[in-house]
């Protein structure tokens, strides 16, 4: 049997996938605080702050951009609850490290780079592709700079359907409209729910 219409898809164990959150994940407080209101905000992680100023002359030049790569792409989506099993879309291998590409702005005048995010479905016929497509948008739109243009697509061959899930994903006006739907964004909302 294909593994692609394997209706029990196989499972990754979280120690083995790709990450730098173990590097960091905990961090020690410094300022003397206790840190009793350190839960009553939700926690989002924000790789660059675009009106963040620095401190001095010396700590940053002021044409400097934080560097982006792959892994920090990864670490942004894999942990999107899958909106079918009680799983993510790591732990599924919906998402990969090597389907994640930044691709360089297209011209010198342009500081607008390109992330290209392949999904991978985990049958062929999944109804839901388009569904997991928006998640993996949103939660990059949230996250990164607006410096960055995204593109999620299906990867070629992985899905029944994957030009018609393509198409609707890379159209702003199907997206934006999707996104107005009240039961679809409660969809989304519970599938982001479990990024960190």
């Amino acid at each position: 049997m294909d593994d692609k219409d394997n209706a029990n898809p196989t499972i990754l164990n979280a120690s083995d996938l790709p990450s730098r959150r173990r590097e960091s994940s905990v961090k020690q407080r410094d300022d003397g605080g206790t840190g009793l209101f350190d839960n009553l905000v939700p926690h989002h992680i924000y790789l660059r702050d675009p009106f963040e100023q620095p401190l001095s002359a010396s700590d940053s030049d002021d044409d400097s951009v934080e560097d982006i790569d792959e892994q920090e792409i990864y670490d942004l989506i894999s942990s999107i609850s899958d909106p079918e099993h009680p799983l993510s879309l790591g732990s599924l291998a919906v998402v990969n490290l090597p389907d994640i590409r930044i691709l360089p702005p297209p011209s010198p005048l342009s500081s607008i780079s390109t992330v290209v995010v392949e999904i991978t479905p985990t049958i062929t016929h999944c109804s839901l592709a388009t569904v997991i497509g928006l998640g993996v948008r949103v939660r990059l739109e949230q996250a990164l700079p607006p410096r960055f243009r995204i593109d999620v697509r299906i990867k070629k061959g992985t899905h029944s359907t994957d030009e018609a899930v393509n198409k609707q994903l890379g159209d702003k006006e199907r997206v934006a409209a999707a996104l107005e739907n009240g039961t679809l964004m409660g969809v989304l909302r519970k599938m982001l729910s479990t990024c960190e």
